[in-house]
């Protein structure tokens, strides 16, 4: 595959960006919910601890929780009869649309986003593909693999971020500063995964944006004490910093919620979802890096931190989700 770059492509029309405000949610009457948790994946211990987090939350609101594991091989845990499904599933068999599509079979409404989107946003270069044709700027990258992973130092240049086409949590993410160290990752990837996607490595800010219903939550920047934002820093480090009072220009900020908007609308998502990013700190460009679409629900999780500066709870954040995921139906 060719490399890809966004350097020229013109920016999107800006559209108004719809903040959320803090509202009593639209009472509903308590329901059987199946909270689906664990999985196949490398995300799975993560995904326990959203799983026990979102049960203990629907509980407190007076629902009726009990919260399942599940893989392919294991569909048990959807003959239990309920109104509705909750996926805390990360990674596997959760955000990449396999759950989804067995749930729509089988007619029963569940949490967050459809199966299309949620195949197309697990995949990043998928993702990065669906942001170019809506104008919006990506780092170039190449997808790689056996039959073309030689030479791609070359081809791409250093520094270079490698990793899984469609993984998550910063599983098996490389930052190659040498042209060996950046074939010598890309091989191990593709023998794990099949293919790798190599990126152009972008130095500044590294920002995300929850979207919620369709408006977007304040925008918070990541700073961490390692090489970057990766799964210990995400999930086990306590000096990781979440940033809501920026020091960034005024004008990124609102930029960056109406592109998170864009870039959510364009991969056909609903209910939930966070858009992360980079703020080249050269040229002052914002390039997108991947969308989740069932982001964490943990104490360390962004979207929760998020809407809780603007006065949503976490108890009320997982009713908020239930609630627009029943009217998406």
């Amino acid at each position: 595959m060719a490399i890809i770059d966004t350097t020229a492509i013109a920016k999107p029309k800006a559209r108004s960006v719809r903040r959320i405000a803090p509202r009593s949610h639209r009472w509903i009457e308590p329901l059987d919910m199946l909270v689906l948790a664990g999985g196949p994946g490398a995300e799975r211990d993560v995904s326990l601890q959203s799983g026990a987090a979102v049960h203990e939350a629907l509980s407190k609101l007076g629902h009726r929780p009990i919260m399942r594991d599940i893989s392919s091989d294991d569909l048990a845990a959807l003959d239990i009869p309920v109104d509705f499904v909750f996926i805390a599933l990360h990674g596997e068999f959760g955000e990449d649309g396999a759950v989804q599509q067995e749930l729509d079979r089988r007619g029963i409404r569940y949490s967050g986003c459809g199966a299309d989107a949620s195949r197309a946003a697990m995949n990043k270069a998928t993702t990065k593909q669906l942001a170019i044709d809506a104008s919006v700027k990506t780092p170039a990258f190449e997808v790689i693999s056996k039959d073309n992973v030689e030479g791609v130092a070359d081809r791409m240049g250093v520094p270079a971020v490698v990793k899984p086409v469609d993984s998550g949590s910063s599983v098996d993410m490389t930052i190659a500063r040498s042209k060996g160290a950046l074939q010598v990752a890309a091989n191990q990837v593709v023998a794990k995964y099949g293919e790798a996607l190599i990126e152009r490595f972008v130095r500044g800010p590294e920002l995300t944006v929850g979207i919620l219903g369709d408006e977007a939550l304040p925008v918070c920047e990541i700073r961490t004490k390692r090489e970057f934002y990766d799964y210990q820093a995400k999930y086990l480090d306590d000096d990781t910093e979440y940033l809501f009072d920026l020091d960034i220009p005024g004008d990124a900020v609102t930029r960056v919620q109406e592109l998170s908007l864009i870039v959510h609308r364009a991969l056909g998502c609903r209910v939930l979802s966070r858009v992360d990013w980079m703020l080249d700190e050269t040229t002052g460009e914002l390039e997108l890096l991947e969308v989740n679409t069932i982001p964490g629900f943990t104490s360390h999780s962004l979207v929760p931190k998020a809407a809780a500066r603007v006065g949503i709870d976490f108890a009320q954040l997982c009713q908020r989700v239930v609630e627009l995921s029943l009217a998406s139906f």
